[in-house]
């Protein structure tokens, strides 16, 4: 009884007493055979005795997932019982035939032990009894003629045998094993079903020789060898089948590529296959460690640490298989299998070709483990400084560019390169080993104060980068900068925290370039160079910390790169975009003309404004293509306002060096007819700048363009060296008043004042007057009150795609009169 769960024992005490009660009071009833009976009574009750004696001695095992199962020929015998004795003193004749033949049997083979043979014996003596009692419930079998009646009752009774017997084996089983009834049950009933129907058979067969005479039973036993044999092959072929199947489907499961992996599916597979108790799976470690995992029928799979297994003999019930490949002991699996079913030699064989598999298995996953180790370790290496730990130089560029791409094309990084100032005199004088302890120490501090997000590297040397991803957004542009010469000021501070390096206290001294830009603007290597130039400034100026000074920049990466995608930007002519914004009377509210304005769709850095590429390309060799494309969209927009009865100007800005060449009026004059508009629907902008050189080739080129009828206009008017010679020596159309000006002049009587000198100047000479960034309804009453014609800004329109802007200036040529008009929702006049 030790070991057995409660349960089991419960089932097998209620089961016991149940079928005692059922003999004793079988017995005790009121039953007796007929007057005049050949055979008397106790002759009848020995004849059931030993016909169930027989029908269990002749039994067939078959083992399942769930256990072994028994096929007797209990339903033959219980068929013929009832009809050869009164039906109450079946369950006292079920108990000692039964008794006597599992015993008999017990200690023939399986060694079962006594509280297995009481509840097998009393589950068949209890099923006995219901099964009589249903059967005499429906007719009176006992010496009955066979009729229909006679037959159905029979039956119901073998049915009601079958399934108590089946469901009380397999409750025992889950009990015992913590598992489900049902596969059990289902298992004992798949495999009975054809004996059942044979055993059917033969009982009826059998009562209706002895109903017409009883030496036909002498002709019964060669039929009764054969249908046995029949039903042994037919086991065994069934058994075979379901071996082979799920032998192929453990072994297939085995195919994991961790170890804990393999050591699960070996257990589930051998709890299956073999129908055992227990199995085990002792695991052997490179390292010389063994892990042992273990699982019962109920499936839970536990693991530990164990010392290496004994070499021990198993046991009756236990068979235990090394598992090794080639010379490589690889472990052990133990499979312990129920006492009422040992191990047969098939069995044996199945276990050691089991193991065989496991053992290829846990080499491959061992084999696995070693490779993802290698490959981790090999992986970390490729991408980390081995002496800190830190990011090496070529990871920190992979992960940097990856971080910037991740952010918004304007939103603001920091780039912070240290330096460790006197680490060639620590290496010289304390050696090589404290030169490394310094920069560990030096690592460490700094890993200490990264911040989530940031990216901490070690890129050679005494060098150190970190970029800081988590800048503040603010309104002030200036304090991403700010904010990150906090933090290097912080960090060097820190960094100079007296230490002992090689028992020598000492004070880690750096210097840090800063760079701050937006994050797609730049790749990490041009920050780096950008922070390089920062680092030496703070060095050649005696302090620990200098931002990036691009006035001390002689060359820039970025811009290289800027100019080779422009390049690509111009053929693939979906990138380069024209934003057009109107030009609105102030005294009216119709359109006076459309500045085009261009951007950059650019595919990595997102949306990029001029000033973010203007001045390069102004600088690059690629400004003629570059104008020449500008002006091409500007006209093509141009053209089709035209063939919308909308006759506007369209302003496009004009490069200084574009002037330098004198093809440009041509190449211009080509544009026009190309796209069959007006010379005098074209503005071109320049700035005071250029009107105030002295080169005769930029007059020629602006006579050329005047004399064609080209409009010319004065960008950013006052901001330059202005001088009302110019206006004198070159003729142009309209005056732009700056934003700066226009801004300042609520609040600046001297930025009033230029306004309203521009203002007169340019009604004096006859010209246009536009202003430049009306953001506010003030601003826009001030410039009408000065007798400003037009107005530019946010507070009218946003630069707008090319395909919306046909609709807006529809409705203001349409919707202006004499008087000023809102003309946003907010009501602006």
């Amino acid at each position: 009884m030790r070991g057995t769960p409660t349960g089991a024992l419960l089932l097998a005490f209620a089961v016991a007493v149940t079928a005692l009660l059922a003999a004793v009071l079988g017995l005790t009833a009121t039953a007796s055979v007929p007057p005049g009976d050949p055979l008397p009574g106790p002759a009848r009750f020995g004849l059931a005795v030993a016909a169930f004696a027989v029908a269990h001695l002749a039994r067939l095992r078959f083992r399942t997932a769930s256990g072994m199962v028994s096929i007797t020929w209990g339903e033959a015998a219980l068929i013929v019982c009832l009809y050869l004795v009164p039906a109450g003193w079946l369950p006292s004749a079920a108990l000692l035939g039964t008794g006597a033949a599992w015993t008999t049997l017990s200690l023939l083979t399986d060694r079962q032990p006594v509280l297995e043979l009481v509840r097998i014996t009393g589950s068949l003596t209890a099923a006995t009894a219901l099964a009589a009692a249903v059967a005499s419930a429906l007719g009176r079998p006992m010496l009955a003629a066979p009729t229909p009646e006679l037959a159905l009752a029979l039956i119901a009774g073998s049915v009601t045998y079958l399934l108590t017997t089946a469901w009380l084996g397999g409750a025992s089983l889950a009990l015992r094993h913590g598992i489900s009834v049902g596969p059990p049950v289902l298992a004992a009933l798949r495999g009975k079903l054809l004996m059942f129907v044979g055993n059917v058979a033969v009982g009826l067969v059998v009562v209706t020789l002895l109903e017409l005479d009883a030496r036909w039973l002498l002709l019964l036993p060669p039929p009764l060898w054969l249908l046995q044999q029949t039903y042994r092959h037919r086991l065994r072929a069934d058994q075979e089948r379901r071996t082979w199947r799920a032998f192929a489907e453990a072994t297939a499961a085995l195919n994991q590529l961790d170890e804990r992996g393999v050591a699960t599916a070996a257990l589930t597979g051998a709890l299956t296959l073999f129908g055992a108790e227990l199995v085990e799976v002792d695991v052997a470690r490179g390292d010389g460690r063994w892990r042992r995992y273990r699982a019962d029928p109920g499936g839970q799979v536990r693991d530990r640490e164990v010392a290496s297994p004994a070499r021990t003999e198993p046991g009756e019930q236990e068979l235990i298989r090394p598992l090794t490949v080639g010379s490589a002991e690889v472990g052990q699996l133990r499979v312990h299998f129920p006492r009422s079913a040992p191990p047969s030699a098939r069995e044996r064989d199945a276990v050691a070709a089991f193991g065989d598999a496991l053992a290829a298995a846990l080499h491959d996953a061992a084999t696995h483990r070693e490779l993802r180790l290698v490959t981790a370790r090999s992986s970390y290496e490729a991408v980390h400084d081995q002496l800190t730990g830190l990011l090496n130089r070529a990871a920190m560029l992979t992960k940097g560019d990856q971080a910037l791409r991740q952010r918004a094309h304007d939103h603001p990084v920091a780039l912070l390169l240290l330096d460790v100032n006197q680490f060639k005199e620590v290496n010289d004088t304390l050696g090589h080993a404290a030169g490394d302890e310094l920069l560990r120490l030096t690592a460490n501090r700094l890993a200490a104060l990264t911040r989530p997000g940031d990216l901490l590297g070690r890129l050679g040397g005494d060098e150190f980068a970190l970029l800081l991803t988590a800048v503040p957004v603010v309104d002030d542009r200036a304090a991403p900068l700010a904010y990150a010469l906090r933090q290097a000021r912080e960090i060097a501070e820190r960094l100079a925290a007296p230490t002992e390096v090689a028992g020598v206290r000492m004070s880690v001294e750096v210097a840090v370039g800063v760079v701050v830009a937006d994050a797609g603007t730049a790749d990490l290597t041009e920050l780096l160079r950008r922070a390089d130039i920062a680092m030496y400034q703070a060095k050649e100026g005696g302090g620990s910390v200098a931002a990036y000074d691009s006035s001390r920049d002689a060359a820039s990466t970025d811009h290289l790169a800027l100019l080779a995608e422009l390049r690509e930007a111009l053929a693939a002519d979906d990138q380069l975009v024209l934003a057009l914004q109107p030009a609105v009377d102030l005294a009216t509210g119709a359109p006076t003309g459309v500045e085009a304005l261009i951007r950059w769709r650019h595919p990595r850095r997102g949306w990029l404004g001029p000033s973010d590429f203007i001045r390069p390309v102004e600088n690059s060799e690629q400004l003629g293509s570059f104008t020449r494309y500008v002006l091409d969209k500007a006209l093509a927009v141009a053209a089709g306002w035209a063939r919308e009865g909308l006759d506007l100007p369209i302003s496009v800005n004009l490069s200084a060096r574009s002037l330098l060449d004198p093809r440009l009026p041509n190449e211009i004059g080509e544009a026009l007819r190309r796209h069959q508009v007006p010379p005098q629907r074209l503005v071109l902008e320049i700035t005071e700048t250029v009107v105030m050189s002295e080169l005769e080739v930029i007059d020629e080129v602006l006579a050329t363009l005047r004399s064609m009828g080209v409009q010319l206009a004065v960008d950013d008017f006052g901001t330059g060296f202005s001088s009302l010679t110019f206006l004198t020596r070159i003729a142009v159309d309209e005056l732009k008043v700056d934003r700066s000006f226009v801004i300042r002049m609520a609040d600046s009587p001297e930025a009033a004042a230029i306004v309203r000198t521009t203002v007169g100047l340019a009604h004096e000479l006859g010209l246009r007057v536009v202003a430049e960034g009306v953001e506010t309804a003030e601003q826009r009453t001030a410039l009408a009150e000065l007798g400003c014609t037009a107005a530019q800004g946010y507070h009218f329109f946003k630069p707008m795609p090319a395909d919306k802007i046909g609709a807006v200036l529809g409705s203001l040529v349409n919707t202006a009169h004499g008087n000023v008009i809102p003309l946003r929702a907010d009501g602006a006049s």
